[in-house]
């Protein structure tokens, strides 16, 4: 899973490959199984600050009781919204936002959000850069031996 974080389009063989000592089509059929499974799934990664959207922004909102996922799912129809969450503690939901400038990033949480019936409250960090997200998140080795056990194809006698 590790080398398909690195690279989503490399190729069975390659994968086989760089692991060593394991034929091209145990691989083939490991990433079918993870696929059909829902334990990984392929798409191409937009990189915002590419597309001139540099600034990114945790919002946090504190929401009425009873309008949370009311809220939540407001709050994954707007296109500058990249991750949206139920939280505990002090906030309801975690939102996070990207923009052009901070402006932008201002008007929106304030303008927009702010106005979304059941609002209470926002709280932004601006994040200045990102130094891990999702998709460079490696796999634990605790759960590639689990998995890799659990993945191998049925001996045949």
């Amino acid at each position: 899973m590790n080398l398909l974080i690195e690279d989503g389009r490399m190729s069975c063989a390659e994968v086989a490959r760089r692991i060593g000592n394991i034929p091209e089509r145990n691989v083939r059929y490991r990433i079918d199984r993870m696929v059909k499974e829902q334990i990984i799934r392929f798409s191409a990664i937009v990189n915002p600050k590419a597309l001139g959207l540099p600034v990114f922004a945790d919002v946090f909102i504190e929401v009425k009781p009873g309008c949370i996922l009311e809220v939540a799912k407001r709050m994954t129809e707007f296109e500058c919204t990249t991750y949206v969450a139920c939280s505990t503690g002090d906030r309801d939901l975690s939102v996070q936002v990207i923009a052009h400038d901070n402006e932008e990033l201002f008007n929106f949480v304030s303008l927009v959000i702010g106005r979304v019936p059941g609002v209470r409250k926002t709280t932004t960090l601006l994040l200045p850069f990102k130094l891990k997200g999702n998709y460079q998140w490696p796999i634990p080795i605790s759960v590639c031996k689990t998995e890799a056990t659990s993945t191998r194809p049925a001996s045949r006698s």
